[in-house]
């Protein structure tokens, strides 16, 4: 891999990062605006936890996508797993 291509892959993964923490930075923020709305203006009917539960949905389904593939059967694994079982060949 040439220096380019690492510096493109290495990009594309820093925007990846930092669109994951924008979005969890603004689903704090407007979560702890929309808590604080629903307690002042109607206490007694709190309605603020439903944006927060699907919201946080999205949110966890945006963390698996951008850390999820770097896991056990991510791209690594199978490049590990690709030179593993070519050495296993070249043995036989």
């Amino acid at each position: 891999m040439d220096e380019e291509e690492s510096y493109k892959k290495a990009k594309k993964r820093v925007g990846e990062l930092r669109g994951f923490y924008e979005h969890l930075i603004a689903y704090v923020a407007v979560n702890i605006m929309l808590v604080i709305i629903n307690l002042v203006t109607s206490p007694d009917a709190l309605w603020f936890y439903w944006v927060t539960i699907f919201w946080g949905i999205g949110v966890i389904w945006h963390a698996i996508s951008v850390f999820g593939k770097r896991g056990k059967l991510g791209k690594n694994w199978e490049d590990k797993k690709i030179k593993e079982l070519m050495e296993k060949d070249k043995r036989k």
